[in-house]
């Protein structure tokens, strides 16, 4: 894989598997979290082009110093993966604002500054990927203690297609792929805001593994949209057809 990876959020869970794999088959990697020992960590294990850079990415300014530091080390950014981001365990009537704006800081902000950072980038070679780490939750409003969480999804969900629209016709080589796991089996729901149920012990959790691979493959094939899970896209066809129906239904609980 002959391609310079910028990944967000690297410091565990998702991201860290992914620059584990993508090192392993010769990705040159720019990674970035907030924890220095953890992501020094994934940064040893994912091979010698592997560079750590200490970000806290719900501030423009050091997601751009991360910009810089890619260029810097390799000359050229091929894919920014945007894969910070936080859950919440809250219901619709216990939301304050407080709630939302961090919902918002963490999964649209965060993903808004990475686009636009790495975009002049992309637009100057009219090449490149952006690849947003979404949720089913962003396509399926159905767990509703991620109210807000699921609220975020939806806006990143439409600020990725937003963009790839406005791209189409000036910079078609740039791609903006929209990543949709469902339940997968890393610490995030431990690590939710107001706490929750862990991830990795609730029944039918995707593999780490088995989501990279999704991830992976919409990198070599860059596509608008991707669930991590095959059968993802049936339940939302299923969903937009009939929604009574579908929240009816108690086995219908598809979200992270």
């Amino acid at each position: 894989m002959d391609k310079v990876i910028v990944i967000t959020g690297a410091s565990g869970g998702i991201g860290a598997e992914l620059a584990r794999v993508a090192g392993a088959r010769g990705a040159k990697l720019v990674l970035a979290a907030r924890r220095r020992t953890e992501l020094e960590a994934v940064a040893n294990r994912s091979g010698r082009d592997s560079l750590a850079v200490v970000t806290d990415v719900t501030a423009r300014a050091e997601v751009e110093r991360l910009r810089d530091a890619a260029l810097e080390r390799f000359g050229r950014i091929d894919v920014w993966v945007n894969n910070a981001g936080r859950g919440i365990t809250r219901s619709v009537a216990e939301l304050t604002d407080a709630d939302l704006e961090s919902m918002w800081r963490d999964n649209v902000h965060s993903a808004l500054y990475g686009m636009q950072a790495v975009l002049p980038h992309f637009q100057a070679r009219n090449a490149g990927q952006i690849l947003n780490i979404s949720s089913t939750l962003g396509r399926l409003p159905v767990v509703p203690h991620r109210s807000a969480y699921s609220a975020a999804k939806h806006a990143l969900n439409a600020l990725s297609a937003c963009l790839r629209l406005e791209l189409r016709q000036t910079h078609p080589g740039i791609s903006i792929t929209v990543v949709m796991p469902g339940v997968v089996a890393t610490e995030f729901g431990a690590n939710a805001l107001g706490g929750g149920p862990d991830s990795r012990a609730l029944p039918g959790a995707q593999p780490v593994e088995e989501a990279v691979e999704a991830i992976l493959d919409a990198i070599a094939h860059p596509r608008p949209e991707v669930f991590t899970k095959a059968s993802t896209q049936a339940e939302v066809e299923r969903y937009y057809h009939d929604v009574a129906a579908f929240e009816a239904d108690p086995g219908a609980r598809p979200g992270r």
